[in-house]
């Protein structure tokens, strides 16, 4: 039997502590560490913007975050609890949090995409993807306008890779009234909420989406565009952001 080296995914346990106070610890592929962090609090309601922090270290051998806030967070038990955050696909954040409900918003976008653009995004995605044709084992997000990508995050958790970009897009102040996401995995509930976290209104993806995460979609006003595979797609909610897309007279 011939044996020879293969590359592994890397699992890096990151603990943030909150104003000195453990608040969670993630799973992740321990790059773009500081992007994910932000993300990861805005997310949970902690801060708006990345200028409410006031100072951010990383500790990367021994896995710590370190977040001081310039004003001190209130953090109610029943709001935020703490927990721990696997990477595996089935076992990721819980849905129904308090924080959900306040900072998951109704995406009121008006920009549309043609069948053509989806399946072109789709296709940079996976080319970009270096990290998962050389391991299998990660996620792919990328943040894009209609015609190009614009930055590509990769985590084995799907949630932190929508973290990672998300992060991105607070320190970096970049608007996303027109930008949409370009996703490798399945569309769970929790995407869907943190594409509406985020502020896009359409979300690509290779695979399935879940019902429940349909059923946010529809309310929250996400575009959810799933099975993106060679020359086929199919469009779940929100169909009047597909160019192509004409409504049914009856």
């Amino acid at each position: 039997m011939l044996s020879q080296e293969d590359e592994i995914a890397a699992e890096f346990p990151m603990t943030i502590r909150l104003d000195g106070e453990e608040f969670a610890t993630i799973v992740c592929t321990p790059e773009d560490l500081e992007d994910m962090v932000i993300g990861f609090l805005a997310s949970e309601g902690v801060i708006r913007f990345a200028d409410q922090i006031g100072s951010l270290s990383l500790d990367e051998e021994r896995g710590f975050a370190d977040v001081r806030l310039l004003n001190k967070h209130q953090l109610s038990t029943q709001m935020v609890s703490k927990r721990f955050i696997g990477s595996c696909c089935g076992k990721s954040r819980q849905f129904y949090f308090h924080n959900d409900a306040r900072t998951a918003k109704t995406v009121l976008s008006r920009t549309q995409i043609s069948i053509d653009q989806c399946l072109y995004l789709m296709r940079e995605l996976q080319q970009n993807s270096g990290d998962f044709q050389k391991t299998g084992g990660v996620h792919n997000a990328a943040l894009c306008t209609v015609d190009q990508l614009i930055i590509a995050r990769t985590d084995i958790g799907r949630h932190n890779a929508l973290d990672k970009i998300y992060g991105y897009c607070l320190r970096n102040k970049l608007p996303l009234k027109d930008k949409l996401l370009a996703f490798s995995g399945r569309v769970s509930s929790e995407v869907a909420l943190k594409a509406a976290k985020i502020g896009v209104g359409i979300l690509l993806s290779k695979s399935a989406p879940t019902d429940l995460a349909l059923s946010l979609s529809h309310d929250l006003g996400i575009t959810i565009v799933g099975f993106i595979r060679g020359t086929q797609l199919n469009v779940y909610t929100h169909p009047e952001r597909i160019k192509e897309w004409k409504p049914d007279p009856s």
